[in-house]
């Protein structure tokens, strides 16, 4: 069997994606637009990416993105193609969003997210965490502004900022996660 092409996608909404249950199991394809109008379950995932000196990439999103724009971020990543591995969108994701290649992304955790107070949207989320060592170039339709913060400066911004819903879960989830392998 051969591995399919993702093509690139000029218009997000045009992006085919999987169409997956409740245990992740893929049941159909439809267009980006159509699954976040009729709030369709699909893949996501998310990386979080350190420098040496243990600081994380945050960014603010573009006002053009579909899903929180405007909003803050301590994760790159997206939503993963139709016939895409959570892995193999995991680089894509980090690769194109930070404007770097040969990144390796650790696989940490998976989890349903369901879009709080009766939303509509829910996707799956596969985490992932990175070490990047180089300059960035992050993708100019993707990332409006970018920094690099220590994980108490995060703390203070995550106090007064308005971060993308998912991101806040699952960083949450990651820091229980940390703490219980301390």
């Amino acid at each position: 069997m051969t591995k399919p092409v993702i093509k690139p996608v000029t218009n997000p909404a045009e992006e085919l994606l999987d169409i997956v249950d409740d245990q992740d199991r893929v049941i159909g394809t439809a267009l980006r637009g159509e699954v976040y109008r009729r709030g369709l379950t699909h893949r996501c995932v998310f990386i979080l990416i350190r420098d040496p000196a243990g600081r994380i990439f945050v960014h603010r999103r573009t006002g053009t993105k579909l899903f929180a724009p405007g909003a803050y971020d301590m994760f790159v990543g997206g939503v993963v193609g139709s016939g895409e591995t959570y892995a193999e969108a995991s680089v894509r994701e980090a690769e194109e969003e930070l404007g770097v290649r040969g990144i390796v992304p650790r696989p940490l955790f998976k989890f349903l997210y369901r879009e709080p107070d009766g939303g509509k949207l829910s996707w799956w989320c596969d985490m992932y965490e990175a070490e990047w060592d180089g300059p960035v170039s992050p993708q100019e339709s993707e990332v409006a502004w970018y920094t690099w913060l220590t994980p108490a400066e995060l703390a203070d911004r995550l106090s007064r900022d308005t971060f993308v819903p998912d991101g806040l879960e699952a960083y949450h989830r990651y820091l229980e996660l940390r703490a219980g392998q301390a």
